[in-house]
């Protein structure tokens, strides 16, 4: 025996249906859906007449806000202050393109008030798959100041007249990741004031400089690319505490790495630093730092320098190297890609222990101030065109080294 629908008429239109015996009522078109409670609705930029008007939706406790795809100028900043915010966007899809001329940045994260105590920190910003781009005019692409565990991931920021991304005092945990970071006129990626920074696998190509961490904590920067940078790779400042490692560094107008002004206790290890034009790495004011299975490739000149106000340092399982590719030759002749050693400029407490030097153009260890307290012991020279060591740049002990005679070129014989 069939069932019978019942169809009731009226301002709210319900159904019933007969099952088992049993009344059941349907859901009413016209009420509300229920929500997990706590939950907080997603802001749509694209439901808002600007950006602005989008992230000024959000509650003062956070929420999302979704870029749609679309190209958006911006004539003036994007502020966003509240807490517990994620940016999220269509990757490079989603583009805030800064028209302003004044020097203004793109996008500020910053508390509500100018002058925050602790507790008044903005706290907990994720910014993610979006594309925010400047013009030489412009300034930051992305400043964000007192603000803690602050997170990029996966945000591309170019062509802005400043720095790339500006941290000033992202004091907590601030974490920048597989962002890439190109064509800014300033610094790629300023940190200044920052406590327990990760740094990994971005890409920085043509800013000014890569990077630069000024009076900060505790830098862990891993498995990034950076390349033809106009001017130095990686300046670390008044920092300590710190690693970088598993790096590419390459085609620097300046210095690949300078330690400088009260650096100490800083490891740097398992990087590659390749054709940079004025020096591989420098430790101008470093103290008890080790410099650990670099590969040093194809440096013109001071692929290691290690000045007279750095000391305590550790220099061991380094490649100093040029284009070598055994029995084939090399790749690039030496006097148009010369490959250099390290510098001991006036330091004193240098352990340089079970490196090779090979197919330079300068002496394996050179200085023109003398240093003291060298140990200078099973290293590898081989094939190197000048005197191996220069010994009176050396006045601590040289010991046990393993000497290879030169081999002569055709062109010599």
């Amino acid at each position: 025996m069939g069932h019978t629908p019942v169809l009731v008429a009226g301002s709210a239109i319900c159904s019933f249906v007969f099952a088992s015996g049993t009344l059941f009522q349907a859901a009413s078109s016209e009420s509300e859906p229920e929500r997990l409670p706590g939950s907080r609705p997603t802001i749509r930029a694209d439901q808002f007449r600007s950006l602005q008007a989008a992230f000024d939706a959000l509650p003062p406790e956070g929420g999302k806000v979704l870029l749609p795809a679309g190209t958006f100028e911006i004539f003036e900043p994007i502020v966003v202050t509240q807490h517990d915010v994620l940016i999220q966007g269509c990757g490079t899809a989603s583009h805030i393109r800064n028209m302003n001329t004044d020097g203004k940045p793109g996008l500020v994260l910053r508390p509500p008030v100018d002058r925050p105590d602790v507790s008044e920190l903005q706290w907990r910003v994720t910014l993610s798959d979006f594309r925010l781009s400047g013009n030489e005019q412009s300034g930051h692409g992305i400043m964000a100041k007192d603000v803690n565990e602050l997170y990029i991931n996966g945000v591309t920021v170019t062509e802005n007249g400043g720095d790339g991304i500006h941290l000033d005092h992202a004091y907590e945990d601030p974490r920048v990741c597989n962002s890439l970071i190109t064509y800014n006129r300033g610094t790629g990626l300023y940190l200044t004031r920052c406590h327990d920074i990760v740094v990994s696998a971005n890409q920085f190509e043509e800013n000014q400089d890569a990077l630069r961490c000024l009076d900060s904590y505790n830098l862990c920067m891993t498995g990034n690319n950076l390349d033809d940078h106009l001017g130095d790779g990686v300046v670390i400042e008044d920092t300590y505490g710190s690693v970088l490692s598993g790096n590419m560094i390459e085609e620097c107008k300046g210095t690949a790495v300078v330690l400088d002004r009260n650096c100490y206790g800083i490891t740097l290890s398992a990087n590659v630093i390749a054709h940079n034009e004025s020096g591989g790495i420098d430790l101008r004011h470093a103290h008890g730092c080790a410099v650990s299975g670099n590969t040093f490739t194809l440096v013109r000149r001071d692929a290691l320098r290690i000045g007279p106000m750095s000391g305590r340092i550790t220099v061991t399982g380094n490649n100093f190297s040029n284009s070598f590719l055994g029995a084939g030759g090399e790749q690039r002749h030496k006097n148009e890609e010369p490959a250099s050693g390290l510098v001991l400029e006036g330091t004193k407490s240098v352990t340089v222990c079970g490196n090779i030097f090979s197919g330079l153009s300068t002496p394996a260890v050179s200085g023109n101030l003398p240093s003291q307290h060298v140990l200078f012991a099973n290293n590898v020279i081989d094939d190197v065109v000048k005197e191996p060591v220069d010994h009176q740049s050396l006045s601590g002990l040289v010991t046990d080294n393993l000497d290879v005679p030169r081999t002569k070129t055709q062109g010599e014989r």
